[in-house]
């Protein structure tokens, strides 16, 4: 039987019992009719889970820690992804599908041809919402760490969020280079992924960064929607270099 996993800030500790957060508690006790002593999963995203029991209900809920299991189901990969901010429902998608196919933090690119235009006022409520998308996501594929997802900034500004030693690659359809290609040349785990808005990059912005080190790279012969590129992009490196085949 499949359990429901809860996360909720820690830090946990078997043993605790803990107050589950309201919109959880009343999901688990009048949505799912959970009654007093069903098992549960509650992870705190710092890694392991830990089996629960629930009890009370509605907003009141809490959940009693029994045992702690290591258990891990993150990527070999440890990828960043730079995501030109796409309107409303398509970048809630592409937040909660790269969490499952296992990126390890995304930072949404405000780019010269994006759409939509987040200002210092909402950038961190966004990010806060985003943040949200992330933990249902990690709730429901069985993640036990969660990615971070930083404040919609420019390009330039992206840059300090980056890994220093990783491979970087930006997906442009005349690329040379395929990107598993890329992939499989890189001497460690860790790799960034530039992906254009609806309109794409600008010439500018992807002449800056070329120079900043990010290498052209093409995901087969046809251009891709902003919420499929990516998405299709991480699925092609857990495949070729990650954990798709374990």
């Amino acid at each position: 039987m499949r359990l429901t996993r809860i996360h909720v800030p820690g830090p946990l500790a078997a043993g605790d019992d803990i107050r589950l957060p309201a919109q959880a508690g009343e999901h688990l006790t009048r949505v799912l009719r959970l009654s007093a002593g069903a098992p549960l999963v509650v992870f705190d995203g710092s890694g392991g889970e830990y089996a629960a029991e629930l009890s009370g209900g509605g907003k009141q809920a809490r959940a009693r820690l029994l045992h702690h299991d290591p258990v891990e189901r993150e990527s070999l990969l440890d990828i960043t992804l730079l995501q030109g901010v796409a309107r409303g429902e398509r970048m809630d998608l592409i937040v909660q599908k790269s969490t499952e196919l296992g990126v390890a933090r995304i930072v949404p690119v405000l780019a010269e041809r994006s759409v939509v235009k987040v200002d210092a006022k909402q950038r961190e409520r966004k990010r806060e919402h985003w943040q949200s998308v992330v933990v249902s996501a990690c709730e429901q594929c069985g993640r036990n760490r969660v990615p971070v997802v930083h404040e919609a900034v420019s390009l330039g500004d992206a840059l300090k969020f980056l890994p220093d030693d990783a491979t970087r690659c930006l997906l442009a359809v005349d690329a040379s280079e395929a990107l598993v290609a890329a992939a499989a040349r890189a001497s460690h785990a860790r790799l960034v992924l530039l992906i254009g808005p609806e309109g794409g990059l600008a010439d500018n912005e992807e002449k800056f960064a070329r120079a900043n080190g990010f290498i052209s790279c093409r995901l087969g012969p046809r251009i891709m929607r902003t919420e499929t590129a990516g998405l299709a992009a991480l699925a092609a490196l857990q495949a070729v270099a990650g954990d798709f085949s374990r």
